[in-house]
């Protein structure tokens, strides 16, 4: 394990580690005060890691999940092939199951899975495995400078922009997907004011995208979920952008819970509201965000987590979804590696 106080920003938030028998996440519970890696080979730790939020973030999560199945893959090596395939495709399904919102996390299981073969030995879809987590990792850092490139018309010098929870890269293999158009717009020269929602109960935007972008240099300024209306009203803000867990094939999407308040507000006081994701987190098999499974976390998160003592009745009931999904009419446009796309998006995302 590596542990730090830094964060240096050519530091992976998910690698495989050099002799290939683990997968080295940062642990993100621990952020900021302690960068520290943890080498996950066990395939309870590995599913441990996905629910606890060590390891999160879509495309972080595909590419940890790509990895896992290689590491899991290489623990069976000694079994006979249709064993092999048993209980890899079991892990498959055990891990599937940590998080049931990000569509990455199915999406790369199942790409990594179609290299899975009975008429192939174990060593050789173990090494089919190890290339297609590899091309994962590999496409989801260019796919993140595709998506800040492809943003850059929509920026101006001396913007002023809100984000919520964290969509950077600590949640991605490379720049980030609502983040990546601030990291290439400044390499470009552009001064930009970032404004970060905390993001309750998880504080994602809080812990992470203003850790990572301070350590960048950018002009961030962090503030309470509550505030970002008066925020806006003042006139601070010029545009939001904002990451998504899964885009259903008219538009909506879902992302951290409060995502949907934010661009509620951004309508209200014409913002432009963007979406940036990669094409891997849109699911065509998904007619509407009334299809989109939220999933509901403990209520510790809330009343305890990050508290001394409790801060809440001990009997109180507890609400706490994971995500929301903003409707398609609150989106001003999608950003992808391969574009913008915008309304109507039951026709443009095809």
């Amino acid at each position: 394990m590596e542990n730090s106080l830094k964060f240096d920003l050519s530091q992976r938030a998910v690698r495989l580690s050099q002799d290939r028998r683990a997968v080295e996440i940062i642990d993100q519970t621990l952020l900021p005060g302690e960068v520290k890696y943890l080498s996950l080979r066990a395939n309870e730790e590995l599913w441990e890691a996905v629910y606890s939020l060590r390891v999160r973030g879509a495309p972080a999560i595909g590419i940890f999940a790509a990895y896992a199945m290689y590491v899991a893959a290489r623990g069976l090596q000694n079994l006979e092939r249709g064993q092999f395939v048993l209980r890899l495709m079991e892990f498959r399904d055990y891990l599937a199951s940590a998080r049931p919102t990000a569509v990455n996390l199915f999406w790369a299981l199942d790409r990594v899975a179609g290299h899975v073969n009975i008429s192939l030995s174990p060593a050789e879809t173990t090494e089919l495995i190890l290339r297609e987590a590899e091309a994962i990792d590999s496409e989801d850092n260019m796919s993140c400078r595709s998506i800040g490139e492809h943003a850059q018309p929509l920026l101006r010098d001396g913007m002023g922009i809100l984000t919520h929870c964290n969509a950077g890269r600590l949640a991605t293999g490379g720049y980030g997907t609502a983040l990546a158009p601030i990291y290439v717009g400044m390499e470009r020269g552009l001064n930009l004011r970032v404004f970060a929602d905390e993001t309750r109960p998880l504080l994602q935007g809080a812990r992470l995208t203003s850790f990572e972008l301070q350590a960048a240099g950018v002009d961030v300024t962090l503030i309470c979920d509550n505030m970002a209306a008066t925020v806006m009203k003042s006139g601070l803000i010029d545009a939001v952008f904002v990451g998504s867990d899964r885009i259903a094939a008219n538009g909506d999407a879902a992302n951290k819970i409060g995502t949907l308040g934010v661009a509620i507000i951004a309508k209200k006081y014409d913002i432009p509201f963007y979406v940036c994701a990669p094409t891997s987190t849109i699911d065509p098999g998904c007619a509407d965000g009334s299809q989109i499974e939220i999933e509901l976390r403990s209520p510790s998160e809330i009343t305890e987590q990050w508290y001394q003592n409790p801060m809440a009745p001990p009997s109180v009931k507890v609400y706490n979804p994971a995500f929301d999904v903003t409707d398609n009419s609150l989106i001003t446009a999608i950003i992808t590696e391969r574009g913008i796309i915008k309304p109507p998006f039951d026709v443009n995302l095809k």
